[in-house]
């Protein structure tokens, strides 16, 4: 297949992903940056992963919190835990990312992780000048509703990229959702923590690592 753009989730498949408990900390950290000394635990592990904009709401509510103002800092907190966790070595790209430079379709990133994060993440190691364009979410409550399955960041980077017949790569079902949602071709990538995946969804194609990439995109 000739693909006009191959596009890539960024954690998982670009970059290692961030510990859950290194999130679940961060989601305390915005807490206490709001003055709430003592929170629920479950509320606290409800804004972790996944989060939904009724979740929000729901906390806030119990809080008496804004949910713009506790989303902000929410999104803020964990861009500091994952900008640390990149310093210290914990977070880093995968050893096979040079490939993407065999490519000669052009290239970009949808992410749910913060465009914060996802411009960091390329900045720091050098490889931005490989993409022509990168998403993440904005700061803001309504920003979740736009998140994979969802595919208004795929189709924003379809547009910058003026294409049509575009892979997707990914490592959830949600990445395969948001493919197929965007009409666009789906790669799922088994890394180490997706070996044994079972997938409820089915994938354009099935691949070990970013090296499988030539083959696919003539």
């Amino acid at each position: 297949m000739v693909y006009d753009a191959v596009i890539f989730d960024n954690d998982g498949v670009l970059v290692g992903r961030t510990s859950y408990d290194v999130l679940h900390e961060a989601a305390w950290d915005t807490f206490e940056s709001l003055s709430v000394e003592d929170p629920d635990p479950d509320h606290v592990e409800s804004m972790v992963v996944g989060v939904t904009p009724e979740q929000v709401e729901q906390v806030c509510a119990t809080y008496d919190l804004t949910p713009r103002e506790f989303w902000a800092a929410r999104d803020r907190t964990a861009f500091e835990a994952q900008r640390r966790e990149i310093h210290a070595g914990r977070k880093r790209l995968y050893d096979d990312i040079d490939t993407l430079r065999e490519l000669s379709a052009p290239l970009g990133v949808v992410s749910s992780n913060q465009q914060e994060t996802v411009d960091y993440v390329l900045d720091h190691y050098g490889v931005d000048d490989l993409f022509g364009t990168a998403y993440g979410r904005e700061p803001t409550v309504e920003s979740l509703r736009r998140k994979k399955p969802n595919s208004h960041y795929i189709d924003r980077a379809l547009a910058d990229l003026d294409a049509e017949t575009a892979l997707f790569v990914g490592d959830n079902e949600s990445d395969v959702e948001a493919a197929h949602n965007a009409g666009v071709d789906s790669a799922f990538i088994r890394r180490p923590h997706r070996r044994n995946y079972d997938l409820s969804v089915s994938p354009t194609y099935d691949i070990d690592d970013l090296t499988d990439l030539p083959a696919i995109c003539h």
